[in-house]
């Protein structure tokens, strides 16, 4: 752990922007996957991609800012020619590249899952609840588990579908970028 823990003092602000741009991005392609696959109305659809992208965004600069400090020398270095600048110095650094967006793409996708499910569970809950629940059968409450693992598992798979189609949004612009 580094002795002088601080925030950086140059903040990488063509990241910043470009970041804003992947979440404009992100948010309509995110909205329609969440409207046709869990049949959301295209507010509340816009409302959890919103929603989703900047919270996920906001971990991930937090996450970036007290990680960077930690990073090597010469990681820094490319992390600084490459937000300022860019390009690279080394080869090696396309490599690690891949395998640091492979981890973010996975990292992003569990987060906004989470999140997700989190706004679901918050939202959806009843402010009052019935004092006496009448007795459900074992078959019942059997259906209603496996219908729950069913909504589960769908959640994850759209919160798939979407994350990869704005990540493909977002890798074709960096490579039109590039260009």
């Amino acid at each position: 752990m580094p002795e002088n823990w601080m925030l950086p003092r140059i903040f990488p602000i063509g990241g910043i922007l470009f970041d804003f741009l992947f979440v404009l991005i992100a948010i309509p392609i995110e909205a329609y996957v969440l409207h046709k696959r869990l049949k959301f109305d295209k507010k509340t659809s816009t409302f959890y991609a919103i929603s989703i992208n900047l919270f996920s965004s906001v971990i991930g600069w937090i996450i970036f800012f007290v990680t960077e400090p930690m990073l090597p020398i010469q990681v820094k270095s490319e992390l600084i020619n490459y937000m300022l600048f860019n390009n690279f110095k080394s080869a090696n650094t396309q490599t690690l590249i891949i395998l640091i967006a492979s981890i973010i793409f996975f990292a992003t996708f569990i987060m906004k899952f989470f999140i997700l499910r989190v706004l679901l569970i918050s939202l959806s809950e009843p402010v009052a609840k019935k004092e006496e629940e009448p007795q459900t059968s074992q078959r019942r409450r059997w259906r209603t588990f496996s219908s729950a693992k069913l909504q589960s598992s769908n959640l994850v798979i759209t919160t798939l579908i979407a994350n990869s189609l704005s990540y493909s949004a977002i890798t074709i612009i960096l490579l039109f970028r590039s260009k």
